[in-house]
């Protein structure tokens, strides 16, 4: 396979690229599966569950259960839509719109969550930003000392820290953050 190109605008000697939405996406996945196992190292000495907002197709879950066997994970989605071998059980699955589901987990897990996954971005750029920075607050008490997120949108949560990205990704691609 061809290297692909960092992002669009960054060609050999200056010229612009566009990079196709085939390729942005494979981009996208690759730095999405070097977070997550790195996130699982870091998070190895955090006590706590794992929440996973954004089930979709049930990929990430899928793998989320294979690098991390021993936690319990909760997956947050408006529907399960998710292909048959990635759904979660009922008592996993935690369903409806973000703005209320996230606050009543808070009331559930204060402080006990070592990972939170955020795959929320969507087609509509605008919504997605209101959706980042509408959750964002809402996260801190559900975070374990040393707690990481992270996520396919910059999410700006109070009480955390950048945690430089693994495997030489590009700033921007993918973001984590650890709390405290």
């Amino acid at each position: 396979m061809s290297p692909l190109p960092a992002k669009q605008g960054e060609g050999q000697g200056g010229g612009v690229v566009r990079v196709s939405r085939l390729h942005s996406f494979i981009q996208r996945v690759q730095a999405q599966l070097v977070c997550l196992d790195e996130a699982a190292r870091l998070i190895e000495d955090v006590p706590g569950i794992v929440l996973e907002l954004g089930l979709g197709n049930g990929r990430t879950y899928d793998h989320l259960r294979e690098i991390l066997p021993g936690r319990r994970i909760y997956v947050f989605d408006r529907e399960i839509a998710s292909h048959p071998d990635s759904h979660p059980d009922a008592d996993h699955a935690i369903l409806g719109d973000f703005r209320e589901t996230i606050p009543r987990a808070a009331r559930r897990f204060p402080g006990k969550v070592a990972l939170i996954h955020g795959d929320i971005g969507s087609g509509n750029k605008e919504a997605t930003l209101a959706l980042a920075r509408t959750l964002a607050p809402m996260l801190p008490p559900l975070l374990a000392p040393g707690a990481l997120v992270v996520s396919d949108q910059k999410l700006e949560v109070p009480g955390t820290t950048p945690v430089t990205l693994p495997g030489g990704l590009q700033e921007g691609r993918y973001y984590m953050v650890r709390n405290g």
